[in-house]
């Protein structure tokens, strides 16, 4: 069974989101599952930019209304 948390970053400017999340997934193992929810706008670039960078794996974007979810595997 993979690890999975979720992590509200909703309120939250650029770049907490980013931030906060990348501490989250320290927390997990290789292959666990992180899912953001984001209301800051530059979250829609920023968090494919980030898995571009660290390697991880974007393997949802979606938009819930106002708010951005970004599912995310730790590689």
């Amino acid at each position: 069974m993979t690890d999975s948390v979720e992590y509200d970053a909703t309120g939250l400017l650029c770049p907490l989101p980013v931030l906060r999340a990348n501490r989250k997934l320290r927390d997990l193992p290789v292959g666990g599952v992180l899912t953001v929810r984001a209301t800051d706008p530059a979250a829609e670039q920023d968090f494919p930019a980030y898995c571009r960078q660290t390697g991880h794996e974007l393997v949802e974007t979606r938009r819930d209304g106002e708010v951005l979810v970004f599912v995310i595997r730790k590689r």
